[in-house]
C-alpha cells in the first residue's frame, strides 16, 4: 500500500484470470505477484483446490489467501489474494447452481465490496448462453441487495463478454460468436444503465487495440488480435475514487493478461 505526505492512500487491485494457477505459478505468478505487490490480487479460473497446491502458492508471505473452488477439480474456481484482511468474505451468490462451479468471492473491506467473479462461458454451440445470462442476472441482483443496504462496490474478473465493437479486434466477424452476442452485450448495456462505471472506459473512452485475452492459436496474441472481457466495475459513489485502470498485455502466464485498478 502507498500511503502519500497528504494522508491520501492509495489501494491498487489487480485481477487476473489465470487459466490453472499451477500453470500460471509455473510460468512466473508467483515470481510476479512478489515483484508487483498488489494490495489485492483476484484470481479466476484457478482449476484447482487447495489442498492440490504448494504451501508458497496456498500462502504467500504477507497474503490473506480465500479460495472459492469448484467443485469439480480441474474447472473454474476462483481465490483472493489480499494483504488489506477484508472484515468478512463469503463464497458464492447463496445460488448452489452458480455457487457449485467456484465462481464468485465476495469481500467487505468497510469502505467498499469487492465481488471478484468468473462469469459462464457460453459455449462454441451456445449451450451455456442460458446459464451464463441467469448468472448475470442473478449477479447483478445480489450487487443490487448491497447497494440497498448502503454499500459501495468493485466487481472485477472475467466477464467473457465483449462489450462494444472497439473492445474485439474483428467484431463482425465475431457477431455470432458467444462472448459477443447482442443478448450478452445488453447485460451489460443494463449494468451501465444501474449506474455502474467501467473503470477502464471512464479514462479511456476511446482508447482502440486494449485487449485482455487472445486466442492460443494463430498467433492472436502476437498480432493483438484479441478481446477486452475482463473489467473492473464500480457503483457511481466511487467515481471519482478512480486514479487509474490500466491492461497489462506484457504479463504473460495465461491466455489472458491482468487488468489493474488503483483507488484513493
Amino acid at each position: 500500500m502507498i500511503i502519500f505526505d497528504y494522508n491520501i492512500i492509495m489501494t491498487t487491485i489487480y485481477s487476473w484470470n489465470v487459466n490453472g494457477i499451477r500453470a500460471a505459478q509455473r510460468k512466473g505468478l508467483l515470481s510476479w505477484l512478489h515483484q508487483v505487490s498488489p494490495d489485492i490480487l483476484c484470481l479466476q479460473e484457478i482449476k484447482a483446490h487447495p489442498d492440490q497446491l504448494d504451501p508458497e502458492l496456498n500462502a504467500p508471505s504477507n497474503y490473506h489467501v480465500y479460495w472459492a473452488p469448484a467443485e469439480r477439480k480441474g474447472y473454474s474456481g476462483v481465490a483472493l489474494y489480499t494483504r488489506l484482511k477484508p472484515h468478512s468474505v463469503q463464497n458464492g451468490l447463496g445460488n448452489e447452481e452458480f455457487d457449485r462451479e467456484g465462481r464468485t468471492i465476495i469481500a467487505d473491506y468497510g469502505d467498499f465490496v469487492l465481488i471478484n467473479a468468473y462469469f459462464p462461458n457460453g459455449s462454441r454451440d451456445h449451450s451455456r448462453v442460458p446459464f451464463k445470462l441467469a448468472y448475470c442476472e442473478e449477479f447483478l441482483k445480489y450487487c443490487g441487495r448491497l447497494r440497498e443496504a448502503g454499500k459501495s462496490i468493485i466487481f472485477c474478473g472475467d466477464l467473457n463478454t465483449a462489450h462494444q465493437e472497439i473492445d474485439l479486434a474483428r467484431p463482425r466477424q465475431n457477431a455470432g460468436s458467444t462472448g459477443f452476442l447482442p443478448i450478452e452485450r445488453a447485460w451489460i448495456d443494463k449494468v451501465i444503465e444501474e449506474g455502474y462505471i467501467d473503470a477502464f472506459r471512464s479514462l479511456h473512452p476511446d482508447q482502440r487495440d486494449a485487449y485482455s485475452w487472445w486466442a492460443y492459436w494463430g498467433k492472436a496474441r502476437e498480432h493483438n488480435v484479441g478481446w477486452r472481457i475482463d473489467y473492473f466495475f464500480m457503483s457511481p459513489d466511487l467515481r471519482d475514487k478512480i486514479v487509474a485502470a490500466k491492461i497489462h498485455p506484457d504479463v504473460f502466464g495465461s491466455d489472458h493478461c491482468p487488468i489493474s485498478l488503483n483507488i484513493e
